[in-house]
């Protein structure tokens, strides 16, 4: 394989203290650059050791031109998935995730990974996973997982 995973999400805000508060509470995320670019401000949320969320904080006039192939005109992203560490990571930022009232803590039973799915202040939706096993039965969403105690 070539690629070694995902380096950056481009998200939109327009309250980039808010979003970086959410991203710190529930998975210990740390900002570790913020500049003016373009019509607003960058900053870079660390998610991971080598993945950021490059959040752009934009208001009013200098509200992103959506042209399609422009920047910000891409189009949507339709959730992001986010790999836990190990068990207890999933663990506690699912407690931290029902915690801030960004999900219902469901589990789903993937088979390959569990997940538990979350929105984020500005509404993009979320997913956390736990990895189980490449060759493990894939299961449709809404397939429960056991051994989680009730958030």
């Amino acid at each position: 394989m070539l690629l070694a995973g995902v380096n950056h999400v481009a998200v939109i805000t327009d309250d980039t203290e808010r979003f970086v508060r959410f991203y710190q509470d529930v998975f210990d995320a740390t900002a570790s650059h913020r500049e003016q670019i373009g019509p607003g401000t960058l900053t870079m949320v660390d998610i991971g050791p080598r993945t950021e969320l490059n959040v752009f904080e934009m208001h009013g006039d200098a509200a992103p031109d959506l042209t399609r192939g422009s920047m910000f005109g891409h189009g949507p992203i339709d959730h992001i998935g986010l790999q836990a560490a190990d068990r207890d990571a999933f663990v506690e930022i699912r407690r931290r995730l029902v915690a801030q009232g960004a999900s219902d803590g469901f589990v789903t039973d993937f088979g390959r990974a569990h997940s538990v799915f979350f929105k984020d202040p500005d509404g993009l939706e979320g997913e956390v996973l736990l990895w189980i096993s490449h060759d493990a039965e894939v299961h449709p969403p809404g397939t429960e997982a056991t051994g989680y105690e009730p958030v």
